[in-house]
């Protein structure tokens, strides 16, 4: 079966077919993939059985993994992010976000696997870092060209809510030391199409390092409304055999936390990136 993309939105997502994703992926299925996760900027794929260890070797083909500094991981794969409603409270993910923008090389992408679902919500929503820019007048993407923003490990980890055990604020102590505030262009340019995206997000960026405070402020507040808006945006319904694998350098995403007490569990791997430029 040939492979075959379906666009869900003029602005992000495509739905992929002709795919099994637990076999390895040669050298020209990664060129398609890259090729239409850099157009499309989320992939969908239907019907998968994706072990952590094959959901593993598939990410690994398109860069180093990440391994969470705080989210459990998968004991057969500590690559896998395990994102289990049962043994974590996830509402930091009920936000629009973009995932590690703390560090100085964010990820370049992540494989999500749905592994439990609630019998109704959990959905997901991405919205295109692309769509956003180009929406914005001439006059703010001149004001917006050069300016640099921080982003903190801490805003969405505080330690009032991750250090709440000796072991637990041990480890934070440890990550907060390992990843201080780190400071990334408000708009990047993707390596790969040359596109410019926002890249600021909800989740993790504190300060326009050039503006004083209460500018800062404001310009973020209207960037976080804007990049969210319908239009821009693409809400998935998750099926059990769902797999998603998006472009973290120019998208956000909000994962909807409207299903409690039933319990999702999702596997997220992780794809180190470039620094943004």
């Amino acid at each position: 079966m040939a492979v075959e993309f379906t666009r869900l939105t003029p602005a992000i997502g495509a739905v992929v077919s002709g795919i099994d994703l637990a076999r390895p992926a040669d050298g020209d299925l990664v060129h398609a993939l890259r090729q239409a996760l850099a157009l499309h900027q989320v992939l969908f794929f239907r019907n998968q059985a994706l072990s952590p260890v094959a959901q593993r070797q598939f990410a690994a083909r398109f860069g180093d993994l990440h391994v969470h500094p705080i989210y459990p991981q998968h004991p057969e794969a500590r690559e896998i992010m395990v994102l289990d409603t049962n043994a974590f409270d996830l509402k930091d993910n009920a936000i629009w976000h973009t995932d590690v923008t703390f560090i100085d090389t964010p990820p370049l992408g992540a494989v999500l696997a749905a592994y439990q679902l609630p019998a109704q919500g959990g959905d997901t929503l991405w919205a295109s870092g692309f769509a956003a820019y180009d929406a914005l007048s001439a006059r703010l993407k001149t004001l917006l060209e050069g300016l640099t923003a921080q982003h903190d490990f801490t805003k969405t980890f505080p330690l009032k809510r991750y250090g709440t055990t000796p072991e637990d604020r041990q480890r934070w102590e440890e990550t907060r030391k390992a990843n201080p505030p780190v400071s990334h262009p408000v708009v990047r340019t993707h390596p790969e199409s040359g596109r410019r995206a926002l890249f600021v997000n909800e989740g993790f960026t504190t300060e326009i390092n050039e503006l004083p405070e209460e500018e800062s402020r404001a310009l973020l507040a209207f960037l976080f409304a804007h990049q969210s808006r319908p239009e821009f945006s693409v809400r998935w319904r998750w099926q059990p055999g769902d797999v998603a694998f998006w472009d973290n350098r120019s998208t956000i995403h909000y994962a909807v936390d409207d299903y409690r007490p039933q319990r999702r569990v999702m596997h997220r791997a992780t794809i180190l990136g470039d620094r943004p430029f």
